[in-house]
């Protein structure tokens, strides 16, 4: 006889206690840092970042580059008031930044409400947020949102088979989808624009991401503005961004070195 849900233990990858004991950086993620969180709508999503121990990076040990937590077990969705906590190694953390994946840039540009622990040294990380900002990381959120897209439309790798299906009963679409699909084309423009990510969403942007994640606007309509937000951005990354077309490496490369030697106690040679 199969274990009830209830039965089943929570999920955790990697060694979750170590990381946490390195950690410089964590804070909350998700839909909560967006300022777009419905109560009873959205599980609770925080990012740790961490520095692994010397002995897992020039010694013997197993490389440590992702612990996961999760509240609700494996193969089971995550429901309101769930816990997804991701943990990065430092290394893992400022590749998947540099190339501006979506999510790995919200510790740096999240308020300070929403930052759950820091170190010196992640004060220092947040600190140089611009050196991640470059046309990558704008392509990077243009991407995800073009999957997002595609999914609300039903012409994802799942095709037609919803991911939430009471959200297609209810709406007649996959609001969620919908919501972050306009919340990326929102965000990949102001990145774009100005350089920069404001967390929470502007008041007007995130009552229009709020409007659709509540079912209030149409899919059609939902999909012309995204459409139209990205051609935009699409015109101002070829003629007028102020961003760089690459993170800047070194300065990244610098903070790595610097970071691990000081948590290690040791000195730059």
């Amino acid at each position: 006889m199969s274990k009830t849900e209830e039965e089943r233990p929570n999920v955790s990858y990697g060694n979750v206690e170590l990381a946490q004991r390195n950690e410089i950086l964590r804070t909350v993620v998700g839909s909560g840092v967006h300022g777009i969180a419905i109560e009873g709508f959205d599980d609770h999503d925080e990012m740790g970042i961490f520095v692994e121990p010397v002995e897992n990076v020039v010694g013997m040990g197993e490389p440590m580059d992702v612990a996961v937590y999760r509240t609700k077990p494996e193969g089971v969705r995550s429901e309101p008031g769930d816990l997804d906590l991701n943990l990065y190694s430092l290394r893992k953390y400022l590749r998947l930044a540099a190339v501006g994946n979506p999510t790995a840039l919200l510790p740096l540009w999240c308020p300070d409400e929403s930052v759950l622990h820091t170190t010196e040294t992640g004060e220092i990380l947040r600190e140089m947020r611009e050196s991640f900002m470059s046309k990558a990381a704008v392509e990077r959120f243009l991407g995800y949102m073009f999957a997002q897209h595609e999914r609300m439309m039903g012409r994802g790798k799942q095709g037609n088979v919803p991911n939430r299906p009471e959200l297609i009963e209810k709406y007649g679409f996959d609001v969620k989808f919908a919501a972050h699909a306009l919340r990326l084309a929102y965000q990949g423009y102001e990145i774009c624009l100005v350089g920069r990510l404001t967390l929470p969403l502007p008041e007007t942007p995130r009552e229009h991401v709020l409007a659709v994640k509540r079912g209030e606007v149409p899919r059609q309509e939902v999909s012309r503005v995204i459409v139209e937000l990205t051609q935009t951005t699409r015109q101002i990354l070829e003629n007028g961004t102020p961003l760089p077309d690459h993170p800047d490496w070194g300065k990244i490369g610098e903070f790595s070195v610097n970071a691990h030697l000081a948590h290690w106690g040791l000195e730059p040679s």
